[in-house]
């Protein structure tokens, strides 16, 4: 009788524990006592470009994308990202000079070129359009990048 006690308790256990993992939608790995979570394409960017902001852009655009007065243009909620991709793409790339308008106020100054990579360019990209509350429905990919032509 203990027997088959116990060999409908392993059944059970290891039944629900199978069917969980048919049902889980993201994968997990264990690493040491921590498990991490395995990330799509478009969080992994966003995790490289906060680093490339932090390094690059912080300075002028601040930490949280609000910009410095008519100096730097904000990041946070600016139409010229949603509504110039191309052009927004093409400033991180080779830098900047001239008026430009952000969320009806004109700015004039110089955003030189920071020598970014392809990836590193579409990294901080889908970094500045998915904070501070911007999101963007298409992710910035390396070759999009490379096709922008100065």
């Amino acid at each position: 009788m203990k027997s088959h006690f116990l060999l409908l308790l392993l059944l059970i256990i290891f039944g629900f524990s199978s069917c969980n993992n048919k049902t889980e939608k993201t994968k997990t790995v264990a690493i040491g006592s921590q498990k991490e979570i395995m990330q799509t394409p478009l969080e992994m960017s966003i995790e490289r470009g906060a680093d490339v902001y932090k390094n690059f852009c912080n300075q002028c655009h601040r930490p949280k994308g609000k910009g410095i007065g008519r100096s730097y243009p904000p990041l946070k909620g600016s139409n010229w990202l949603t509504e110039k991709r191309l052009e927004s793409i093409k400033a991180v790339k080779y830098g900047l000079k001239g008026e430009i308008t952000v969320n009806g106020k004109m700015y004039d100054n110089i955003m030189q070129p920071m020598g970014l990579s392809n990836e590193e360019v579409a990294d901080v990209m889908n970094y500045i359009m998915n904070s501070w509350g911007n999101t963007q429905e298409n992710i910035v990919t390396v070759e999009e990048v490379a096709s922008v032509e100065k």
